[in-house]
């Protein structure tokens, strides 16, 4: 199982950036595959989760309405939108991968995690 996560970057405030978690090793419709984030000196912290096997969603509260998630199955990508973009979400974004759902996205305790990308958010 591999997972690595692309598409940081520098962006102004209000801006918009979509990441990219490229997976190989397994059947990506079996497994959910979550976003999280962490900041300098900070915990760990859940963006959102997708659960391929029926396309559930869910979202952080900090990040409703502005991040979406979504899978291309023939490319084994999921993807994060993320919109009106605030100083408070840089951090570093990583993904993860488990086949027991998104609940293990919410135990932040998930089998295989990739390495992460840096998002900054600044003027």
């Amino acid at each position: 199982v591999q997972l690595q996560a692309s598409g940081g970057g520098l962006v102004q405030p209000g801006g918009s950036l979509r990441l990219s978690c490229a997976t190989s090793g397994f059947t990506l419709a079996y497994y959910a595959i979550g976003w999280f984030r962490q900041a300098p000196g900070k915990e760990r912290e859940r963006v959102s989760c997708i659960l391929n096997s029926d396309g559930s969603t869910y979202h952080a509260d900090s990040v409703k309405g502005r991040f979406t998630i979504s899978t291309d199955t023939a490319k084994s990508t999921v993807y994060l939108q993320m919109n009106s973009l605030k100083p408070e979400d840089s951090a570093v974004y990583i993904c993860a991968a488990d086949q027991l759902g998104c609940g293990s996205w919410l135990l932040k305790d998930m089998g295989y995690w990739g390495k992460g990308t840096q998002v900054t958010v600044s003027s």
